[in-house]
């Protein structure tokens, strides 16, 4: 199984090293011809706006929607949550318009404000969360589930082929939500 990780800008190399653990291939997504033979698509944190302008320069963007469309599972950490999300609280950006959510950049706060936190996650248990500039999830639509929170927010959801956390769980040595990623991919492939 072939799984992108878009490869612009961000934290990317961390999600390719967590996905060779869970024995998947992991391939760098730059350009978009390099969506052709991948089954799903992890969009890293870093810094959205980057990102987003990154994505529209080379229209990588419409192809990721037209990858979506036609049944790819894609996986938002932080700032790949803030790319999937319709409604950028505060901000025109760029974003790829897909996940019924409303978020707000960095609203837990600056670099300094970084923290972790153990998050109880359905079906997962247990789970240190990494949060680095972390968006807030503020609102979600009906067809969201929310499999995490804290302190009454989302911090993990699913729209069904959609994943989004506002923390990071590649810097963790835990790949279980990757692994959960792999089956979302498997389950729509």
């Amino acid at each position: 199984m072939n799984i992108g990780v878009l490869s612009l800008q961000g934290d990317f190399r961390e999600h390719i090293e967590m996905l060779k653990k869970c024995s998947v291939n992991p391939i760098e997504v730059r350009l978009p011809e390099d969506l052709r033979n991948i089954d799903g698509l992890v969009i890293p944190g870093g810094e959205s706006t980057a990102i987003g302008n990154l994505m529209q320069k080379n229209s990588m963007d419409k192809e990721i929607i037209k990858k979506h469309k036609s049944g790819m599972a894609i996986y938002g950490t932080c700032a790949g949550a803030i790319l999937l999300a319709k409604n950028i609280v505060g901000s025109n950006q760029p974003s790829l318009n897909l996940l019924d959510i409303s978020i707000k950049r960095n609203d837990y706060g600056r670099q300094l404000d970084s923290f972790e936190s153990e998050l109880s996650i359905k079906n997962i248990g247990k789970f240190k969360g990494i949060f680095i500039r972390a968006p807030v999830i503020e609102k979600v639509d009906k067809k969201v589930k929310v499999l995490s929170s804290l302190n009454k927010k989302p911090v993990l959801i699913r729209q069904e082929n959609l994943l989004a956390s506002a923390f990071h769980p590649e810097l963790t040595n835990d790949s279980r939500i990757h692994e959960y990623f792999i089956k979302m991919v498997k389950d729509y492939s």
